[in-house]
């Protein structure tokens, strides 16, 4: 049998591809930067030719919004006109309402066109991000918290689309049209309006830049503390049970509020901090509008200037100063919104703990030995877990291995399917290391039964055909009736669509063994491990699953991962581990004859059972 699976490509930038074999944890984001920004960039390139058309579109807009208040003061010069010379400047007042037809209609077509670059960016992070998160190590998902991370990821994306909206369609044309108002100020006017024009802008620019800084403080510790306190409420809610168990609804509710209290606090900074921006940008304004138009009234009152062109410099102050009332908002904004983008990159810039080797070919599996040679591993340098671990599943056989809480066993099955790389020593599969092939392809090759089943908020049918979800229904139907669970699905009031619940709390443990047990059966593995499957489970129905469990190991390399001896006593192996060795192996008559550690945790199990009876 051949598995096999090529690599994934990808057109993400290289911020998918960090130093894969790193344990440590990224630093912190740290100050939002224009790397932020830069990184969007690859992502809006994938349709330069919308982008190129809609920037062309804004010059476009900006050059026909600046070319109305010099119509209109044409049109305000041609009539103030002695009565007899008076004529109606028809083809001006028509270009007067083209222009502004013109300054309208780019703007639209402007957002029309680049509506779908915008998406398209959205779209290919969130699927970057997804991505990612997903080949990130079981070291990470452990550690995660998912409320918090959920949260990231839904204000990174709403975040580059009012990134790019602000920087493209807001900032960039509004400083465009200071510039192009500045350079007719200079040269139909005088310098004085120029210069007033351009210190009005950076002294603008100053105050709200300088207080837009000082404020992001309060907006970052806010954001995190969101963050904090959406993964507290979304951890509470996940583990309602247990929060009812205990009777802790007041703690958690007083938890979730601890943060928001401290999110209140920094969220009044934050809004104080704006106000006192808007009244330092409203200030600076105010003198500069003053200034121009006193400068243009008293050019009008010597004659220097026309009535046209103090109609002319009131326009362009209205048509540059509106957009400047929301600099501050938007600056505002975009710092936030890079502090979210950054946040999001975060998750993507964490390394892969286990990644594909640059040359990692698909597996090839024949027979389906498995060998562990010399494996060593521990999950932090200071607790070692598994020492000089040594041992062979011949292909289509049973292995058992038994212990003690802690002795490594479940760590055996997270290297073969690959959760970690060991630390030394190697896994081979028909002779071929597991680290140099790819990870599609090797789990591909087994399948999992583990002891806590977690099932999808969705159908049974969808749960079960999950094992393989190309397989038809028919296929479906056959692996539920080889898990023995065929008939209880079919008594239900809705039959295969009955959704299960978060989790699969609305199924009983017996049942949800027997869903998992059915989706192994449709992936049909080569390689299939057993981790403490029945573990969980009373003894009525462990008894009844334990066969199930046996007839789907026929005739596949089996890896059994066990604590109740009675259920891997037809192994054609047991290996016994305490501290991280090996220290029995041999099939059950024979450990029970060695009177070791495999006999004396035989008889008390035994001795447990007949006290329970």
């Amino acid at each position: 049998m051949d598995v096999k699976s090529g690599k994934q490509s990808s057109i993400l930038p290289d911020l998918m591809h960090p130093n894969v074999h790193s344990h440590t944890a990224p630093p912190p984001p740290g100050d939002p930067s224009l790397r932020s920004i830069g990184r969007l960039f690859p992502y809006l390139w994938e349709f330069r030719g919308r982008v190129l058309l809609a920037l062309t579109l804004l010059v476009g807009a900006k050059l026909a919004s600046v070319a109305v208040p010099l119509v209109l003061k044409e049109i305000i010069d041609a009539l103030d006109q002695p009565r007899a010379e008076l004529v109606l400047p028809l083809a001006l007042i028509l270009g007067y309402g083209l222009l502004r037809f013109a300054s309208t209609t780019f703007s639209d077509l402007r957002d029309v066109i680049f509506a779908k670059v915008t998406q398209r960016a959205v779209r290919r992070i969130n699927m970057a991000v997804l991505q990612h998160l997903h080949a990130l190590s079981l070291r990470f998902h452990l550690e995660r918290q998912t409320g918090g991370i959920t949260r990231d990821i839904e204000r990174g994306a709403r975040a580059v689309s009012s990134l790019v909206g602000f920087l493209l369609f807001r900032i960039a044309p509004t400083i465009l049209e200071i510039l192009l108002v500045a350079g007719i100020m200079f040269a139909k006017l005088d310098w004085v309006f120029g210069v007033i024009t351009l210190i009005t802008l950076a002294a603008y620019i100053g105050f709200t830049v300088t207080i837009t800084e000082w404020r992001t403080q309060f907006v970052r510790r806010a954001n995190t503390l969101d963050s904090e306190a959406y993964g507290r409420a979304i951890d509470s809610l996940l583990n309602y049970e247990t929060v009812k168990y205990f009777g802790n609804e007041k703690y958690e509710a007083e938890r979730y509020d601890s943060s928001l209290v401290e999110w209140e606090r920094m969220a009044l900074k934050s809004q104080r901090s704006l106000g006192m921006l808007n009244a330092a940008q409203a200030l600076v304004i105010a003198v500069g509008i003053t200034l121009m138009v006193l400068r243009a009234a008293d050019g009008v009152v010597h004659g220097t200037l026309t009535l046209g062109d103090l109609v002319m410099v009131n326009a362009f102050l209205l048509q540059m100063f509106q957009p400047l009332n929301f600099l501050g908002v938007m600056y505002r904004q975009i710092k936030e919104s890079i502090t979210d983008v950054e946040r999001m990159f975060a998750l993507l810039k964490r390394p892969r703990e286990v990644a594909d080797a640059d040359n990692a070919r698909a597996l090839e599996v024949s027979v389906g030995t498995v060998k562990f040679t010399h494996v060593c591993f521990a999950y932090n340098p200071d607790r070692p877990i598994l020492n000089d671990v040594d041992f062979t599943i011949p292909a289509g056989k049973t292995v058992a291995v038994v212990g003690s809480s802690g002795a490594g066993k479940s760590t055996l099955a997270r290297l073969l399917f690959r959760f970690y790389d060991v630390g030394a020593g190697s896994i081979d599969i028909d002779g071929q290391d597991i680290r140099q092939v790819t990870q599609d392809s090797l789990r591909a090759a087994i399948g999992v039964v583990p002891q806590d089943t977690v099932l999808f908020n969705d159908t049974i049918y969808y749960n079960i055909a999950y094992g393989r979800p190309g397989a038809s229904r028919e296929e479906v139907i056959e692996a539920a009736r080889a898990a023995h669970i065929l008939g209880f699905i079919e008594s239900l009031p809705k039959g295969w669509d009955t959704v299960v619940g978060e989790r699969g709390l609305k199924l009983s443990g017996g049942e949800k063994q027997r869903v998992a047990i059915a989706r192994t059966l449709l992936k049909n593995p080569v390689i299939l491990i057993l981790d403490e499957a029945t573990s969980a489970l009373d003894t009525r129905t462990e008894k009844a699953i334990q066969a199930e469990l046996q007839e789907i190991a026929r005739d596949r390399t089996t890896l059994i991962i066990a604590h109740r001896l009675s259920t891997v006593d037809e192994a054609d192996e047991i290996l016994v581990m305490e501290g991280g060795r090996i220290v029995e192996r041999g099939r059950h008559p024979e450990l029970l004859l060695k009177n070791g550690v495999y006999a004396h945790m035989w008889a008390l199990q035994q001795q447990a059972e007949e006290e329970a009876v």
